[in-house]
This record gives C-alpha cells, structure tokens and sequence, in this order.
C-alpha cells in the first residue's frame, strides 16, 4: 500500500469516525493499525481492537459526564498542593504526609484551610490538651475566651499551647464577623430582589440566594418534576418485574438539595409547622424516617418551584406596565392619549380622524314624484 493510499485512508476513517461520532476511532485507527501490521494480526483483530478502544473510550467519557452532572466535591491530592502559595508548608512535610505514618501510629491530622469549622477543630484540640478532663465537642469562640482565662500555664509546653489556642480563638472570631458581615449583605440582597421564598417557614436568607442563584431563570423548567429532577429530590425509578421501587437520587445540583435538606430539618425540629406533620403523617404510614426526610424535601422543592414561578409572573407584569405596548418607556397615567376619554379633552383634534371608508360618495338621485297626474305622456300639451 503506497503513501498515498494510506493518506486516503486515514482521511476517510476520519471523515466517517466525525460522522459516526467516534472520536477514539479517529484518533487511535493509525496507531493501532502499526501494532496490527506489526504482529501480523488479521483485519478481524484490527477492528476488534479500534471497537473497544472506541468502547473503553466512551465508557471513561461517560464516567466524566456523569461526575460533572452530579458536581461532586472536587477530589484534593497532596500531589497538586501548590507549595509556592504557601511557603510554610514544605515539600518534605507534604512527603511525609502521603507516606500515611502518622494512620498507623493513631496521630490527629489538622486539615489545611482557613475555613470557621477547621479553625473551630484546631482551638478544640488544644483546649483538650490545656483543660483536664478535655472539652465539650462543640465549641464557640465565648467558651474557648472563659476556657483560656480560667486556664493557667505552668510550664513552658503549656505555655506554647496557650498562646497557639489564643492564636486560634483570634482567627475564630475574625471569621464568625466576617460570616456575620456576608450574612447580613446577603440578607439585603436577597431582600432587595424581592423574592417570596423567605415565607416559606425554614428558608432564610442564606436558603433562599442559594436557591436563587442555582435556579437561575425559572421559565427553563418546564413544570416542578423538572425542577425536581435538577434539584435531586426526585426519586430514580429501579422498578423490575410487578415490584415498584424508588430510590434516593445522587444526581442534580447537590447545593441546592442541601439547602433543601436544611429548610426540611427546620420544619422537622418546629413541632408546630406543617412539615413536621407531614413529616410524622409519613412516619405514620410505615415510612422510615429518611423516606419520610425525603418526601418532605419534595413537597419543599415544590413550594418553592411556586413561589419562583409566582415571582417570575409578578416581575414581567411589573415590567410590562412600565415598558408600555411597544416596548418602550412611556407615560402610564391616565392623562395619556390612550386612556383619555373624547369628553374630557380640552382642546379638539390637531388633525381631523380618517374617514370610516375609501369608497367614493354615491351620486344624488333625481327627486320623485308620487302623483301621476303630474307626469305628462310624449304628444300631449
């Protein structure tokens, strides 16, 4: 087979690969047709061997595109830790970290970040070690200030731990401000959009900007099972043979599920809201607490689907009277020309109105006369 003839191959396996829709093919036909030539194997091995390239392939596009749908946390290794953005932590450290000893001799590992609950972990770790008998699991930034000041260092290692948990408590307060500044901007935002989601009982602000800026434009969701869908309260039917059955959905956007799931632990905690009776109303027919947890989001996902599709509804009216027919901004009053009446003009019309009809006016006839003794027959005088 000459150069040319294997250019003229190449070129129509990838013209039919773009058509077919098989990109491994494309990419790997020359490739494996060498290995081929050279073990002397058939045209039978050669098209086994492209066929499952091409399945291998898709089967790894498709594990990708489902991970993505899902939104997974993003998986973190030691490997991709950027040691110039953080020049305290050394790649020997990083090493000694990904040989794993410290699993097998039981010590605790403190998670890099700046987050309030790594931080909160950190100052809980040295008060265990400062406060005989150790501390309470959870922790504010109050307690720890009365921990530290009935705490009295002795010796030098104490005193270390001491000024590291002081270090500590500082960070914690500096981030619950900050938290409790953001809250506060998104409560104003949220109020400012004028959305009705807060009236849903359970929906905070933070609930409902979480909502709002996951959901975007609501007109793409057809009706609430869409929504449903997105959001992951929907259950995934695995029914086989007469049996029927629903199972927990891992898809759709997991941050608006978890704001879902917190609404429903709010109503679930008020014994006086109408999600914790339907909550126990499931538990009543036999379903377990997570299948009820999980109907009760539904019925959530629901009500808020309305109250977004009542505010979309409310905006564009809004919108439209202020717009005007044409799309234009205009006067909406009642002085204007198309809500005046003609009896309350003050002046008359600067042009006359168009006439009723094109037709030209039918000609006058000629008068009459019912008496025939007025009409005279030809010859007579």
């Amino acid at each position: 087979m000459t150069a040319a003839s294997d250019t003229a191959a190449q070129a129509a396996i990838g013209a039919a690969a773009r058509e077919l829709h098989l990109p491994t093919v494309r990419d790997q036909a020359a490739r494996l047709a060498e290995i081929a030539a050279r073990d002397h194997s058939g045209y039978l091995a050669y098209l086994a061997e492209v066929l499952a390239a091409e399945l291998d392939d898709r089967s790894a596009r498709r594990r990708a595109r489902r991970i993505a749908e899902a939104r997974f946390p993003r998986l973190k290794r030691l490997a991709d830790f950027n040691t110039e953005a953080v020049p305290a932590i050394t790649p020997a450290l990083l090493a000694n970290l990904a040989t794993g000893a410290y699993l097998d001799k039981g010590e605790p590992v403190v998670l890099l970040g700046d987050s309030g609950n790594q931080v909160a972990c950190r100052l809980h770790a040295v008060l265990c070690e400062l406060v005989p008998g150790g501390v309470r699991k959870e922790i504010t930034a109050s307690h720890a200030a009365r921990l530290l000041q009935a705490a009295g260092p002795s010796g030098a290692v104490e005193t270390a731990r001491w000024q590291l948990a002081s270090d500590f408590l500082e960070d914690l307060r500096r981030l619950d401000e900050q938290m409790k500044q953001t809250k506060k901007k998104l409560a104003a935002a949220v109020k400012a959009s004028g959305t009705t989601l807060t009236e849903v009982f359970g929906v905070g602000p933070v609930v409902a900007a979480i909502v709002l800026g996951e959901a975007g434009d609501v007109a793409r969701f057809r009706d609430r099972d869409r929504f449903a869908a997105c959001n992951g309260t929907a259950p995934i039917e695995v029914s086989s043979g007469r049996r029927t059955v629903h199972r927990l959905s891992r898809r759709g956007n997991r941050r608006v599920n978890h704001a879902i799931h917190m609404a429903a632990i709010t109503q679930i905690r008020y014994a006086h809201s109408e999600g914790r009776a339907y909550y126990d109303k499931k538990l009543a027919e036999g379903k377990t607490s997570k299948e009820a947890l999980r109907a009760l989001k539904r019925r959530i996902s629901d009500a808020l689907f309305r109250r977004l599709r009542a505010d979309a509804r409310r905006t564009a009216s809004a919108s439209a009277q202020v717009t005007g027919p044409g799309g234009q901004a205009g006067n909406v009053t009642d002085a204007s020309a198309a809500g005046s009446h003609p009896g309350c003009r003050l002046f008359g019309e600067a042009t006359p109105g168009p006439e009723p009809t094109l037709r030209p006016a039918p000609a006058a006839q000629p008068e009459k006369h019912s008496s025939r003794a007025s009409r005279k027959r030809p010859g007579t005088t």
